[in-house]
């Protein structure tokens, strides 16, 4: 029996391939319970997690990505640290991307990058993943497996977010040759395990495209999407720096494959080691939107966002000092019972399945949610349509009943690095 009280959750080996168990442990303490290695208020609860969320005023993002590491640059001390914070943030690993920041800052930038994802935009994007689908999946259909999540998994929600994005199709290719192995390689060190330096700006390719392509259609604006994001204004109808730009574009492009990807994961993990459900979906398609909600809410793809205690106030009944740390656990709350009835079953039928919150939720909630729901069906779809048979590789992960999976190294990310599947082509008529 591991004794969790002395387990430290951000360096744990064993926790990273099973949290679950802590999650309920934690939680059968107090839904919001100070772990004692890093001092962070952990937030299991599904109501004190909406709670979190809801109150910018009282929870900052500025440590988001990062929580207890590095930590904070000077001494929060007192009821408000409010004024710390502000003076010091940009000091904060990652304080110049649209997670860290709170209103009106986050207001007027999250209104920028919503002005670019349209539902207009989203149905042209969504036809685009229907064509790229089947041109990734054609890259190995004759062989009868792959690994799943750098032959199919990477490079489609990569080249999904570039075209959304209006990246022209001849620099895709560069795309995938200097992100070929996804931005979880250039951001590997956010929420690792271990003891690695964190860059303060590991997105430079990003950054340097973008902003050329905003200053280019600046200088000369044509008929595409790239000319839209570079022109969009902010509500009040200034006209963002390029850099400021590129920024909000390059956040969406990376934290959404992230999502996506793992999410890929845990559908392919489920449909390749349940021939029954693998049916289910193939007779009845209309199961699948709910089978992608599901798949969030069982395994959420970030396991937690951090926020600070701008003033000391109480979650849950506990207080909170100003200066504290807290980490709201996404992964606990989606198994909440008080939320989520007999939450460790997998119900493809679970009427209050996208009530979790696998996308954050209120002010900071996921902007590219839809984008990674319509990812999501849409593969499962093609992978149906073109294989029968789709399964677990025994070799690679061990028979049914005794799998083996290598999980993404962190205690922020959820979800399997690599899957080996095999199954039946279908000849394509």
């Amino acid at each position: 029996m591991t004794d969790y009280d002395a387990t430290d959750f951000f360096h744990s080996d064993e926790l990273v391939t099973d949290p679950y168990p802590y999650f309920d442990w934690l939680r059968t303490q107090c839904p919001v319970q100070r772990e004692h290695h890093h001092g962070v208020m952990m937030v299991t609860g599904y109501d004190e997690s909406i709670a979190v969320y809801n109150d910018t005023d009282t929870f900052s993002s500025c440590n988001s990505p990062t929580g207890p590491f590095p930590g904070f640059p000077v001494a929060l001390e007192g009821d408000d640290v409010s004024p710390l914070i502000e003076r010091h943030r940009d000091e904060l690993p990652f304080s110049d991307q649209l997670l860290t920041f709170d209103p009106p800052i986050h207001t007027a930038h999250r209104a920028l990058l919503m002005r670019l994802i349209t539902p207009k935009r989203l149905r042209e994007n969504e036809e685009f993943m229907w064509r790229l689908a089947d041109r990734q999946i054609d890259e190995f259909i004759d062989r009868g497996g792959c690994e799943f999540i750098r032959g199919y998994g990477q490079p489609f929600a990569m080249l999904v977010v570039a075209e959304l994005l209006g990246v022209p199709e001849s620099d895709h290719e560069l795309f995938r040759e200097r992100l070929g192995a996804g931005p979880s390689e250039q951001t590997r060190t956010v929420g690792s395990t271990a003891d690695e330096t964190l860059a303060h700006n590991p997105l430079e390719f990003l950054y340097e495209q973008f902003t050329s392509y905003v200053e280019d259609r600046r200088r000369d604006p044509r008929n595409d999407v790239m000319t839209g994001l570079a022109t969009a204004t902010f509500p009040d109808g200034s006209i963002p720096e390029a850099i400021d730009v590129a920024r909000i574009a390059a956040n969406l492009f990376a934290a959404g494959q992230e999502t996506t990807v793992r999410l890929f994961g845990t559908a392919l993990q489920r449909i390749g080691d349940d021939q029954e459900l693998q049916r289910l979906l193939r007779e009845h398609r209309e199961h699948i939107p709910n089978f992608v909600e599901e798949c969030l809410r069982m395994e959420s793809p970030v396991k937690g966002d951090f926020r600070l205690a701008r003033v000391t106030t109480e979650l849950g009944g506990v207080k909170i000092p100003a200066g504290t740390t807290l980490m709201v656990l996404n992964g606990a709350a989606n198994r909440d019972p008080g939320r989520f009835e007999h939450p460790t079953d997998f119900q493809v039928e679970r009427a209050n399945a996208r009530h979790h919150l696998a996308f954050g939720h209120g002010a900071h909630t996921c902007p590219g949610a839809p984008l990674a729901r319509a990812e999501g069906h849409i593969t499962i779809e093609r992978l149906l349509d073109r294989m029968d048979n789709i399964r677990l590789s025994e070799k690679e992960h061990g028979p049914a009943g005794a799998r083996r999976y290598d999980y993404v190294p962190t205690y922020i990310l959820r979800g399997v690095s690599r899957l080996y599947l095999e199954f039946d082509p279908r000849v394509r008529r």
